[in-house]
């Protein structure tokens, strides 16, 4: 059985920085796309940052040099790291793994205040 868990979220003020992780079982990690998403209220899910198997990365305009996504294959662990956080932030974060199929995490809230 395949499992995302996200953890990592919580609520910042403006400025502040935060660290999330995204647990994965029942995979090959390492042999996964990985990727991050948000969702704000009323708003669309967006993609924020991939990693691919190569380490290689791609991130959002928006969030590029803001956010940072790395991977540890040793721990099927992935992480985003959000710095200059901004009221505009605040979502629901979500990790996404791609091979042959799609898999999604339930999410970790963000929650940015001015």
């Amino acid at each position: 059985q395949v499992q995302l868990v996200e953890s990592g979220g919580g609520s910042v003020q403006a400025g502040g920085s935060l660290r999330l992780s995204c647990a994965a079982s029942g995979i090959i990690f390492s042999a996964n796309t990985m990727r991050w998403f948000r969702q704000a209220p009323g708003k669309q899910r967006e993609e924020v940052a991939v990693i691919w198997p190569s380490m290689l990365t791609k991130y959002a305009d928006f969030v590029k040099g803001r956010f940072t996504i790395s991977r540890d294959n040793a721990k099927n662990t992935v992480y985003l790291e959000i710095n200059s956080l901004k009221p505009e932030d605040t979502a629901v974060y979500f990790c996404n793994a791609y091979r042959f199929s799609n898999y999604w995490g339930q999410g970790t809230q963000v929650t940015v205040s001015s």
